[in-house]
């Protein structure tokens, strides 16, 4: 395991938790909008027809051949706020986000948004 760069590579393949159960599959990745670094992943779960995208930090996150692994387990990543498949995270939604995983939450300056999709 290493440190994971470039993450929008790692497009489709594995996301799992620390004990290496799969989450699901990285669909995007978001980036705090103060530092254009990434802060989150969008992780494709569910079942066929019924799949949704659940967010997951990437603050720590290590990457195998096969998989970029976080360090949030699969029940904490599988309950956070999600999206449609198609769907947005608003503005509105990011506080909530922020607390699902203790994360501490400081729009910008001007009320902006914290997170944008790369």
């Amino acid at each position: 395991m290493f440190p994971a760069e470039n993450l929008r590579d790692w497009r489709g393949e594995k996301v799992i938790d620390p004990a290496g159960d799969k989450i699901g599959e990285l669909e995007a990745v978001y980036v705090d909008t103060a530092t254009d670094e990434p802060a989150f992943v969008t992780v494709k779960v569910g079942f066929i027809g019924r799949h949704k995208l659940v967010f997951v930090p990437v603050g720590g996150a290590t990457v195998s051949p096969s998989a970029v692994r976080v360090r949030f387990d699969k029940k904490l990543a599988s309950e956070a706020p999600s999206i449609d498949l198609d769907g947005e995270l608003t503005a509105a939604d990011e506080p909530a986000l922020y607390a699902h995983y203790g994360l501490g939450y400081q729009p910008g300056a001007s009320g902006e948004r914290r997170l944008g999709r790369r």
